[in-house]
């Protein structure tokens, strides 16, 4: 079993089902709810007064939106590498506070996008990056010293009964009804893959802190999803905080 499309062909699949993928998501139940549970895991003061948020692989815009509930005052810049889904995620009619960018991680130095933020939402980004160490290395990078990273990600790699439910619903309903909504299946079998060979989530606590993250956790979602969708959190380390320790 491979794991998935060839990471450059990855974009141009998510153009393909843009226009399906809202309808498509929004029969999940718990889909919304859980990326507002991630992103209240951001700690975030004040409703983010004062705040620079970066919502990174934004896809039509759902984690922004999840971002926008949990920091109404905050200013969000919200980039995804789908010209197509970043098209569904501007026509939603966001205010001005949000900013959208087409960009790929890779590419975020040519998009005039600087840090630094405050906090970093990833919303099943990771998995779909080439190289996810470097990734996240430059998501630390774009944070302020003692910023805060939840990544939003599918992990089934250290359950069996996690591996079990994800295989049963791609293929009873996922797969499916992806065809049916866009007449190709294959995004929709790039995500059972993809996910079947993420990091398990012990692995990608250690990934976290091999790219450089301190106060590395994973929490849990309710519902169906439990074990197999999870919020991954970090801090980028402040170096004043260390040179005031004794």
């Amino acid at each position: 079993m491979s794991n998935g499309l060839p990471r450059a062909d990855v974009p141009a699949a998510f153009d393909l089902g843009a226009r399906a993928y809202d309808r498509l998501v929004g029969a999940n139940p718990g889909y919304h709810e859980h990326l507002r549970l991630s992103a209240s895991r951001l700690r975030l003061p004040a409703d983010g007064a004062g705040l620079r948020i970066l919502d990174a692989g934004c896809g039509t815009g759902a984690s922004t939106a999840a971002l926008l509930k949990v920091a109404p005052r905050a200013e969000i810049v919200a980039f995804d590498a789908s010209g197509e889904m970043l098209a569904q995620a501007r026509a939603k009619g966001f205010p001005p506070s949000v900013r959208f960018v087409h960009s790929s991680l890779e590419e975020l130095g040519t998009a005039e996008l600087e840090g630094p933020f405050d906090a970093v939402l990833a919303a099943y980004l990771i998995r779909n990056l080439a190289d996810p160490d470097a990734g996240l290395v430059v998501l630390r990078d774009l944070l302020r010293p003692g910023g805060r990273l939840a990544v939003h990600e599918y992990s089934v790699a250290d359950s069996r009964r996690a591996r079990l439910v994800w295989d049963a619903v791609c293929w009873s309903i996922i797969i499916p009804a992806g065809r049916i909504a866009t007449g190709d299946a294959a995004l929709y079998r790039h995500l059972w893959q993809s996910v079947r060979h993420f990091d398990g989530a012990r692995a990608f606590r250690q990934r976290l802190v091999a790219a450089g993250f301190e106060q590395v956790e994973a929490g849990a979602v309710p519902g169906w999803q439990r074990g197999v969708a999870h919020t991954f959190t970090g801090v980028r380390p402040d170096p004043a905080h260390l040179r005031e320790a004794p």
